[in-house]
């Protein structure tokens, strides 16, 4: 029998500011735009990783409200759960991970994600679809 194949689970913040625009990042090591997070380690909870990947990235702290939506890359076996979250402290600051902490607007988003991170800040965004959003995509592409 072969080895049960492998999973990452990673997490990530939808923070919507009051103008409806969301908390984006981008990335040091390859100059991707993406909503801040990363993969959760072996012994934290969901929402203390969270916590712990949006601080490291934006300086920010932040609280969970919502599951929005779960993510999984085919081509890599990874599985993001996204939240939206609301601001509970700190200050914007940048990081070894990141360049750039910033507010972007909808369109903005589209413009600057890859589809795959962008639709994880979208479909955060206030609507009338069910949520959470549950998605797959190949890392660049959302698959229809």
């Amino acid at each position: 029998m072969s080895p049960a194949p492998l999973h990452s689970v990673s997490v990530a913040a939808a923070v919507i500011d009051d103008q409806g625009r969301a908390l984006a990042i981008r990335r040091r090591d390859n100059g991707h735009w993406e909503p801040p997070g990363g993969v959760l380690e072996l012994g934290e909870t969901i929402h203390d990783g969270l916590r712990r990947e949006v601080e490291e990235e934006t300086g920010l702290l932040v609280e969970p409200d919502a599951l929005t939506g779960v993510y999984k890359n085919m081509a890599r076996g990874i599985v993001a759960l996204v939240f939206r979250c609301h601001l509970a402290g700190g200050a914007e600051q940048t990081s070894s991970e990141t360049d750039r902490v910033v507010w972007l607007t909808a369109d903005q988003i589209r413009d600057r994600m890859s589809e795959a991170y962008a639709v994880r800040l979208l479909d955060a965004l206030p609507t009338e679809e069910p949520r959470p959003a549950i998605r797959s995509h190949d890392g660049e592409h959302v698959a229809q």
